[in-house]
């Protein structure tokens, strides 16, 4: 079987890093689904009986010589442990696939864009196939998640205001709280660099604080 993108992602995150880990953890994150040559707004009838879609998509920013492996590390568990591919969400899989369910904030049939909140992509990403969420058939509450069962803990975050539009600090709050350092690295001296919405953020982390140093135009 061959598959070809049918749509490419837009997104404030234009690197992997500070990218939310999972849909819906910063659930105001904003994105742009747009299609691509061949869609017809046909194609969009009825969507918008729908509050979530499922994207299907690539992991496109993997390193194509780094193989997949029958075991990964997963950050939940700090990087030290190895669990089984199938156990996890790891971008490096035998196919390099993602799957995602996000919010539909507005859709233009005629552009071919559906605006998304939540998403867990990054600016660029294709996207193979879009899906509507149902609810009966895809919400399983009160099942067991494994190692992956709690949400993960937040980093209180010391942000300056007015740097960003209201809106924009809100949702770099939301992204920096994740934590989105490797999960080996536990260095208070170590200074990062995340780019959102077209601004290079420097920051460091010591114990559960993390500190805005500066937030700068690209």
């Amino acid at each position: 079987m061959e598959i070809k993108p049918i749509a490419y992602f837009r997104s404030p995150l234009k690197e992997k890093f500070g990218t939310p880990r999972q849909a819906g953890l910063v659930p105001d994150l904003p994105g742009v689904v747009e299609f691509c040559e061949g869609y017809e707004p046909a194609m969009l009838d009825g969507l918008d009986g729908f509050d979530y879609i499922w994207l299907i998509w690539s992991f496109n920013l993997n390193n194509p010589d780094a193989a997949a492996s029958s075991k990964v590390r997963p950050p939940r568990l700090g990087g030290n442990e190895k669990m089984g591919v199938f156990a996890t969400r790891s971008p490096y899989r035998p196919n390099p696939l993602g799957l995602s369910s996000v919010r539909i904030s507005s859709i233009d049939a005629t552009a071919g864009h559906i605006s998304v909140l939540g998403a867990d992509l990054v600016d660029g990403t294709p996207i193979y196939d879009v899906k509507p969420y149902v609810e009966y058939a895809d919400s399983h509450p009160g099942v067991r998640s494994g190692f992956a069962s709690a949400a993960p803990s937040l980093l209180q975050v010391k942000l300056a205001s007015g740097l960003l539009p209201e809106a924009e600090m809100q949702q770099l709050e939301e992204i920096l709280a994740q934590d989105p350092r490797p999960a080996y690295h536990d260095d208070p001296d170590r200074i990062y660099g995340l780019s959102f919405a077209g601004h290079n953020v420097r920051f460091k982390v010591e114990g559960k604080v993390l500190t805005v140093l500066s937030i700068e135009a690209i």
